[in-house]
């Protein structure tokens, strides 16, 4: 099908296999058509990677600043006096 798009190649090692076979479990009816089980498996990817960072960085917003008695003012100054010039 024509398209301005970049389009991929993946070579099927055993670790995509593998990924395949999950994937047909996972969506039975996509089990005939590789590609779509191949999107469908970057696309879960991606989520999860965003799914992760976004709450990491929830994590840490939520945290941030809680101990300040910790880090008093002038905490990084005074570590950066023993370092070397």
């Amino acid at each position: 099908m024509p398209t301005t798009r970049r389009r991929h190649a993946i070579t099927e090692t055993d670790e995509i296999a593998q990924a395949l076979d999950a994937a047909r479990r996972t969506w039975p009816h996509l089990a005939d058509k590789p590609n779509e089980l191949l999107r469908q498996l970057i696309l879960t990817g991606e989520h999860a990677l965003t799914d992760a960072t976004e709450k990491r960085l929830q994590a840490i917003a939520s945290t941030s600043g809680m101990f300040p008695e910790a880090f008093p003012p002038g905490y990084l100054d005074d570590l950066r006096q023993d370092w070397p010039e």
